[in-house]
């Protein structure tokens, strides 16, 4: 699964221990899934995408390949 979480962070000027702390995991983790080595629980994705003020679907882009 792809995602846009290093570009909204940016765009937003976050940096990733900052948005760890915000969601209570690792920067490592934040780190994990912007480079698509670690795909996020459920109630993760949906901390992350309303962090963004954004709907799941506009953050992490399913490919069903």
């Amino acid at each position: 699964m792809k995602n846009r979480i290093e570009e909204l962070r940016k765009e937003k000027g976050i940096r990733q221990d900052e948005l760890s702390n915000v969601l209570g995991v690792s920067r490592q983790t934040i780190s994990s899934l912007e480079n698509g080595r670690y795909n996020p629980s459920i109630t993760l994705a949906y901390k992350i995408a309303k962090v963004f003020d954004l709907a799941i679907e506009d953050v992490f882009i399913f490919d069903e390949e």
